[in-house]
């Protein structure tokens, strides 16, 4: 059994929330752990956004409660008709996260029957321990940009390993199966890394650092794109002569393929094969003609896939 790190901060934000609401002799001191247990974030940002939420939540918990009990008295009914606006409430100023943890704290007016400042107080303690010891345990948190780096090199050894099966898979319906299989391999890794770099961006407090967020984003716009080519290469069976020139751009990109590849290069060389197929004799019946065109819409798909990347490089530079 392995505990985490999170499982560690938490332990610790709420028995040392606990600890102070009890050292401040604050009724109900339990609630503040068990609200640090609840705000305990896997980021920074999302800790933060917690607990200022949750207090706001509060204020119009007390505020609804104040009316409903005094209207109606301390008792179930009113309790039921306080949650009965109190949720709408919550879910339209998209508080919806409050709800639990206010109501149990509004129960302490219900309990107390009593909504004097040391009550009030006294909730608002509470909170301010739980969600104030859940940010002091979530100021640190591990860098993994290192890690991220290392996501990226390996994103790119399959991008390349990629990029040679479908140049293989020219005219080899059967060798798309290989690609199909890879591809499945990289769009789930390229998922994970997204998730990753989404979190070291929320854990940057001032600044976000956007760059892995981004890379990510690309290359999966670019993955999905040579998914799309490989849902073509079962339905290319052309004349050799014609897919020489794919193949070798193929396996050029794959040799070449790196983040500091802008792809203008093959641009250029993808230019100079798109008018070799202009140049190219006209098909001789309609099968020619389909092939040739699936072959022509293979080489579409993948100049979107060069500029997706030159769009990046580009946006870097300026």
């Amino acid at each position: 059994m392995k505990i985490g790190l999170r499982t560690i901060k938490t332990v610790i934000a709420a028995s040392f929330a606990m600890f102070f609401a009890q050292l401040l002799n604050l009724l109900y001191a339990p609630a503040a752990g068990i609200i640090a247990v609840l705000s305990v974030g896997n980021t920074k940002k999302a800790t933060l956004l917690t607990a200022f939420y949750r207090v706001v939540s509060l204020i119009i918990a007390t505020i609804i409660a104040f009316f409903i009990f005094n209207i109606l008295g301390f008792n179930p009914f009113s309790f039921g008709i306080f949650l009965l606006l109190f949720i709408p409430v919550s879910v339209y100023f998209k508080l919806d996260d409050g709800i639990v943890v206010n109501s149990v704290l509004v129960t302490h007016y219900l309990t107390e029957q009593s909504f004097a400042w040391q009550i009030i107080t006294n909730e608002f303690l509470l909170m301010s321990l739980g969600v104030g010891l859940a940010l002091l345990a979530n100021l640190y948190m591990p860098d993994i940009g290192k890690n991220l780096k290392e996501e990226q090199t390996i994103i790119e050894v399959m991008f390349k390993k990629l990029l040679a099966q479908l140049a293989s898979g020219l005219n080899t319906p059967a060798a798309a199966k290989k690609a199909q299989q890879t591809c499945g391999q990289l769009v789930a890794y390229l998922h994970e890394a997204q998730i990753k770099a989404k979190r070291h961006q929320q854990n940057q407090w001032f600044q976000e650092d956007t760059t892995f967020a981004t890379y990510f984003t690309m290359r999966r716009g670019q993955v999905l794109i040579l998914r799309d080519m490989i849902n073509l290469l079962d339905q290319i069976e052309v004349e050799e002569e014609y897919v020489a020139d794919m193949r070798y751009l193929l396996q050029t990109t794959a040799k070449t393929f790196g983040y500091d590849n802008d792809g203008r290069e093959l641009l250029q060389l993808i230019a100079a094969i798109g008018h070799n197929y202009e140049e190219s004799p006209l098909p001789k019946d309609r099968l020619e003609f389909e092939n040739r065109a699936r072959l022509f819409q293979f080489l579409q798909l993948f100049t979107s896939f060069i500029e997706t990347k030159v769009e990046f490089s580009s946006n870097l530079e300026n």
